[in-house]
């Protein structure tokens, strides 16, 4: 028999898998599985950098449900390889695990700041809009690099409506299912996370943190 994720109820693993086929389709397509004290918490990265240094932000999706209390587990997963169990509490796990870059930084759990809202209509109206420049701006026959690129360009703008986030934290809202009827999501910031948070779900954006040496200035008196 597989391995597979056991849910108090029927409802609980249909979430978990509506997550998993949304996650599907975006980003790198993968989820990771983190499962403790009686909650799986699923992450997607609806967008994120290939390459150091490249500009695109880390934008995660996220979302917990209830599941077996005795459930201990961290892995990454194909979202596409999940499916429904033998029994309609169980998700059946693929045999093997893949490995995500991004899945390799996690977000703070508490000692979050709350800094304002945004209306979850807002959300959806841009989300819908950059949905729209994407697909006006990407070519004929696009390869996959100029395609990460187009979306990265777009998705990465930060959108003073959203009070200076990037344009993808709608994006992830809207695709992830998160935005549904009239809401006003929180904002809670910590270090170099911000966390937009709906009732069904969370997006979080990290800024980008630059290393390195410092410029160099000149010293001693003015010429």
């Amino acid at each position: 028999m597989s391995a597979s994720l056991l849910f108090p109820d029927p409802r609980a693993a249909s979430d978990a898998l509506t997550f998993a086929q949304r996650a599907a389709r975006l980003g790198d397509g993968t989820v990771r599985l983190h499962a403790d004290r009686g909650t799986l918490t699923l992450t997607c990265a609806p967008l994120a950098p290939r390459a150091l240094g490249e500009p695109t932000p880390t934008i995660l999706g996220l979302r917990a449900v209830r599941t077996d209390p005795e459930l201990v587990c961290d892995l990454v997963v194909d979202a596409a390889t999940l499916a429904p169990g033998e029994d309609p509490s169980r998700v059946s796990l693929p045999a093997t695990a893949v490995t995500a870059a991004w899945a390799g930084v996690s977000p703070p759990r508490a000692g979050w700041t709350a800094v304002g809202q945004v209306p979850a209509a807002r959300l959806a109206a841009r989300a819908q809009g950059g949905i729209a420049a994407v697909a006006e701006r990407m070519p004929t026959d696009a390869g996959e690099e100029v395609v990460h690129a187009i979306r990265s360009d777009v998705w990465g703008q930060p959108d003073e409506t959203m009070n200076g986030l990037p344009s993808g934290v709608a994006f992830a809202a809207f695709a992830l299912g998160f935005i549904r009827g009239e809401e006003e999501a929180t904002i809670h910031q910590l270090g170099p996370w911000t966390r937009v948070s709906l009732v069904r779900g969370h997006v979080l954006t990290r800024t980008i943190v630059r290393s390195g040496l410092t410029p160099v200035r000149p010293t001693g008196a003015p010429a």
